[in-house]
């Protein structure tokens, strides 16, 4: 996989600890709460510890969305390899100022066109909550279909997959 990608407007890069103030206000977003959930990263100190633990997990690829016009941090995609999940996992969120202008699509795509050719990427897999339908539409846009409904601690979850 590469390390850094770029598209026409976007770099897309691993997440490092310069990311916390943003990584602070990314997981206190209320979308990052209502669909992805609380990390309790209630300072930038917990943010910086966030980081290290994304860093250290060796199932994780978290890489910081950037701006190409002005380096301006608007959001992350990730690449995890969840245990539950027998494929890596594609996941993305973005601050809300830069919602609905294509960056969450164009640096997805970008991270899914990087990884389609590696052997070890045979299909890429997506989970998401019910009602998050921004999420859902952004998936299919990628060219992700529905597979199946998961139960995980309780709570439901729909599960996309797209084969390379």
């Amino acid at each position: 996989m590469t390390e850094i990608l770029r598209t026409k407007r976007l770099i897309i890069q691993p997440i490092s600890i310069a990311d916390a103030a943003f990584i602070y206000t990314l997981v206190n977003t209320d979308a990052w709460k209502r669909f992805i959930g609380d990390r309790h990263v209630n300072t930038l100190d917990d943010a910086i510890s966030y980081i290290d633990r994304v860093m250290e997990n060796p199932a994780t690829d978290f890489k910081v969305v950037r701006r190409l016009e002005d380096q301006c941090r608007v959001g992350i995609v990730t690449l995890i390899k969840r245990t539950y999940l027998p494929h890596h996992d594609i996941g993305f969120a973005f601050l809300p100022l830069y919602a609905g202008m294509g960056y969450a699509y164009e640096a997805a795509y970008a991270l899914m066109e990087d990884v389609k050719n590696d052997p070890a990427h045979t299909h890429i897999l997506a989970t998401t909550v019910p009602g998050n339908e921004r999420s859902i539409h952004l998936l299919e846009k990628l060219g992700l279909k529905f597979r199946d409904t998961l139960s995980l601690n309780g709570e439901k979850l729909l599960l996309y997959r797209r084969r390379f």
